[in-house]
């Protein structure tokens, strides 16, 4: 279940409930997917083939097909980062940097863990998301943020695209950001 900690006051927010509601404050969504209706050989697989990929796709095609429906995203695919992964840390400095885009970035985590840090409200700051699997978000466009892996470095997540190349980081300079990183 995902957990937020606020990174001026290192306030943690826990709970289902508590964590929907704070995002929503911050307008992002969130929501849980059943991470048991995954199968269990793909539970804490981080280094999939195109089948496995298409297996988790298809796992969750009604889950997806809601989501979409109701943001207008007309595509979708999985992306799998461990260490393993070629060239894993150089991705993850590009990752590693606040930007924006002109479309929510999505993701849906089916394995593993990883955060996102997002500006928020200017009451609340900059703050961080840990998920793991079940734990859907959905940053809104134009939201400063940014995404990474958590220690174990392994995650697999579905991600959802209204445009059908995919969205394009945007730089976002902060100096607040710097000054609030821990």
């Amino acid at each position: 279940m995902a957990e937020i900690r606020i990174r001026n006051t290192e306030e943690r927010i826990q709970g289902e409930d508590a964590v929907r509601a704070f995002l929503e404050k911050q307008e992002v969504l969130y929501e849980h997917w059943n991470p048991a209706k995954l199968e269990e050989g793909l539970q804490q697989k981080f280094v999939l083939s195109d089948e496995e990929k298409q297996q988790i796709l298809a796992t969750y095609d009604e889950e997806i097909q809601d989501l979409a429906a109701r943001r207008g995203y007309k595509t979708w695919d999985i992306i799998a980062l461990s260490d393993a992964t070629p060239n894993l840390d150089e991705l993850l400095k590009k990752f590693e940097n606040v930007h924006t885009h002109t479309e929510d970035e999505v993701r849906a985590i089916t394995a593993g863990r990883g955060i996102f840090i997002i500006k928020g409200t200017d009451d609340v700051g900059y703050f961080d998301v840990e998920l793991e699997a079940g734990d859907v978000i959905s940053v809104p466009e134009y939201k400063p943020h940014f995404f990474t892996l958590m220690e174990n470095r392994q995650i697999v997540a579905v991600r959802l695209f209204i445009e059908t190349e995919g969205w394009i980081a945007h730089p976002f300079a902060d100096e607040k950001f710097a000054s609030s990183k821990a």
